[in-house]
């Protein structure tokens, strides 16, 4: 009976957070279309935007869809999927592939390292982010696009 309960009870909580998130993801006004900064933070300190962006991608806003280009620490992370590790361990799941990047350094030293395109479905709202790295194993993390600022754009 405790464990019917503790179901129901995690049931509950799980679509009274959905509900939640989707509200937020509404009551956010759709930005226009452009080029953004962004604030791109995660849930670990080893997957993180690279030191020399501070934090920041690149947000482009197409026809209302979003996406985030962000530059990592390395060439550790080989691919992202948006959603869960156990759904990019599936077949036919489309994985986000890497660019490499070079990066430059505020004493103007350089290093490549990987970047990705992220699709974004809301400003403001976490988001599932699986990885994979060089040892073979998918983690889930946490995601979120925050702060964006319009860049000029040419002719303005």
């Amino acid at each position: 009976m405790k464990k019917a309960l503790a179901f129901i009870l995690a049931a509950l909580l799980a679509a009274l957070a959905c509900a939640a998130l989707a509200e937020a993801a509404e009551e956010l006004p759709a930005l226009e279309d452009g080029v953004y900064t962004a604030t791109f933070t995660t849930d670990s300190s080893m997957f993180r935007v690279n030191e020399a962006y501070d934090g920041q991608g690149v947000l482009t806003v197409k026809d209302g869809e979003m996406t985030i280009h962000v530059t990592l620490g390395s060439k550790n992370i080989l691919n992202l999927f948006p959603g869960l590790a156990e759904d990019a361990k599936k077949d036919g799941a489309t994985l986000l592939e890497p660019t490499t990047d070079l990066v430059e350094y505020a004493d103007g030293t350089t290093d490549e390292a990987y970047g990705f395109d992220v699709p974004v479905p809301a400003i403001g709202v976490e988001f599932d982010l699986a990885l994979i790295g060089k040892k073979g194993k998918w983690y889930d993390h946490k995601v979120m696009v925050s702060d964006p600022v319009l860049l000029d754009q040419p002719g303005e």
